[in-house]
């Protein structure tokens, strides 16, 4: 019998809750959590401080640094927030971590623009929100993961996904 833990990416728009419910789930399963944000090359995060958005070239060796580090965790499991918003970026993920399960965020525009607008020391600009929610590509039927809704309590959310995702907390 295996003892490996889950491997999951919260993911969505900037603003959906990743890394409030990426932090509540792992330590919900008692494993190790990385914000996707903290891994994007400081170049990254210079252009979209500038509120210039990424491209496919800025995004995949950040999409390979986030794969690396789960890679990593082995049997451990872990929860890792990152927006991964198109199939490829996913199937990327998967690529490095056969077994990735996603835990997509939905969240209305009007409340997305309402988070960003509120919070304090991140350097997404909401006027990159669009270029996001236009890029995003919906979960597929033939991904492994669901998609959540969340403008309802974290904790109702986190046991969703635990749920969904077949897991139990430790």
């Amino acid at each position: 019998m295996s003892t490996a833990r889950p491997v999951i990416a919260v993911m969505g728009v900037s603003g959906s809750g990743k890394t409030t419910v990426g932090r509540r789930l792992a330590s919900e399963l008692g494993a190790p959590y990385a914000d996707g944000d903290d891994l994007h090359p400081a170049a990254n995060i210079a252009k979209m401080s500038a509120g210039i958005p990424l491209d496919d070239a800025d995004r995949l060796p950040w999409l390979d640094a986030v794969g690396q580090w789960l890679a990593e965790q082995g049997e451990r499991g872990a929860v890792v927030s990152c927006s991964a918003l198109k199939h490829e970026y996913r199937d990327r993920l998967r690529a490095a971590v056969p077994g990735l399960y996603f835990a997509a965020l939905d969240v209305p525009r009007a409340e997305l623009i309402r988070r960003m607008t509120t919070r304090t020391g991140h350097f997404m600009h909401v006027e990159l929100l669009d270029s996001q929610l236009a890029t995003l590509q919906p979960l597929s039927a033939q991904e492994y993961g669901r998609t959540f809704e969340a403008t309802r309590d974290v904790d109702t959310i986190v046991r969703e996904i635990l749920d969904a995702a077949g897991t139990q907390p430790r």
